[in-house]
């Protein structure tokens, strides 16, 4: 459980650097970016290797009913990813569309596991989400939303979020973790 929970803060630590000490990060001119890209990567490999080797409590179990729920909340998470890279209309309208995602992926994953470990890894990445959003409406209180683009761009967005959905399932049960029940 140490090598994921050490995972979990180096990762966070990693993506709120730049928001909690900006002076550090400012000072480095530069050379900040191979820095956190290595703490990312590094958090990323602690994850996966303790989440594969951390027993704990189990909760709940699966169930139809969750599974079902947890691919609904994925596809509008992964639809969110897309829409924040392709600034469509619910880009527009809402602040942050990728962070909103990743808290949403963190409570769907939860939500269809039920055991400790994924309390750990994906409540602590919807945590940092939630954090991150509360930090940056504190720096940033005025929120100026993108400009408009070509309704192309909002079927782009729902193709994109299908094919990336078919590949992040093909994904899961390529490493043994079934998506679809």
């Amino acid at each position: 459980m140490a090598v994921l929970i050490l995972g979990v803060l180096l990762w966070s630590l990693a993506h709120l650097g730049k928001r909690i000490v900006p002076g550090f990060h400012r000072s480095l001119k530069g050379a900040e970016r191979p820095m956190v890209t290595g703490m990312v990567v590094v958090g990323t490999v602690l994850m996966v290797i303790g989440y594969r080797m951390t027993d704990g409590a189990v909760i709940w179990g699966r169930s139809p009913a969750l599974v079902g729920i947890q691919n609904l909340l994925m596809l509008v998470s992964v639809y969110l990813f897309a829409a924040a890279g392709m600034k469509t209309a619910i880009a527009r309208k809402i602040r942050h569309p990728m962070l909103i995602g990743t808290a949403l992926w963190g409570s769907a994953h939860i939500l269809v596991n039920g055991d400790v470990p994924s309390f750990v890894l994906f409540g602590g990445i919807a945590i940092w989400a939630r954090l991150e959003m509360m930090l940056i409406n504190k720096a940033e209180p005025k929120w100026t939303p993108p400009a408009a683009k070509a309704a192309k761009f909002e079927v782009i967005a729902v193709v994109a979020t299908l094919v990336l959905y078919g590949a992040i399932a093909g994904l899961h049960y390529a490493l043994g973790y079934p998506a679809f029940g």
